[in-house]
């Protein structure tokens, strides 16, 4: 088993913090708003869920980037670096659009983008780190739901 590199590893949740938080900055402004509670498809879950579910996520995301960099080659890491960056420059745009702008549709537009990003992720963290794949599938998935319902908030 690989010796933790405490560093990396704690850089890792650092980049992961400031990216939820950055994100939530813009939903916890919105998910309260009478604006939502219009527009909110019935098959969306609870409010409370949405916290728990991008924790665990936002966990499995951290735990991803930091094996796949551990494991990368030099020559790696940098496309490592520029998909997940991208990724989290979308995911915080998501927020900001859907519930800092409430542009429903060109969220929805955004999203799209977003999950190419994640599939992005994992096709090229999976030549690296086979386990770090698989940890942002679950992020997919998620996304491919949040999709759906964002474009049931205009449909």
């Amino acid at each position: 088993m690989a010796k933790l590199n405490v560093l990396t590893f704690v850089l890792a949740f650092v980049i992961i913090f400031i990216v939820a938080f950055l994100g939530s900055v813009f939903t916890s402004q919105g998910t309260s708003t009478q604006w939502y509670e219009s527009i909110k498809p019935s098959i969306t879950p609870p409010n409370f869920v949405f916290p728990i579910a991008w924790t665990i996520l936002f966990i499995l995301i951290a735990l991803a980037l930091y094996f796949a960099w551990i494991n990368a080659k030099e020559k790696d890491k940098l496309k490592i670096g520029i998909v997940f960056g991208i990724n989290f420059v979308l995911n915080v745009l998501w927020s900001y659009l859907y519930f800092g702008l409430r542009n429903v549709r060109g969220a929805f537009i955004e999203i799209i983008i977003l999950w190419f990003s994640i599939l992005a992720m994992i096709l090229v963290v999976r030549k690296v780190d086979k386990k770090s794949a698989w940890m942002l599938v679950p992020y997919l998935v998620w996304v491919t739901f949040a999709a759906v319902l964002n474009y049931l908030s205009f449909a």
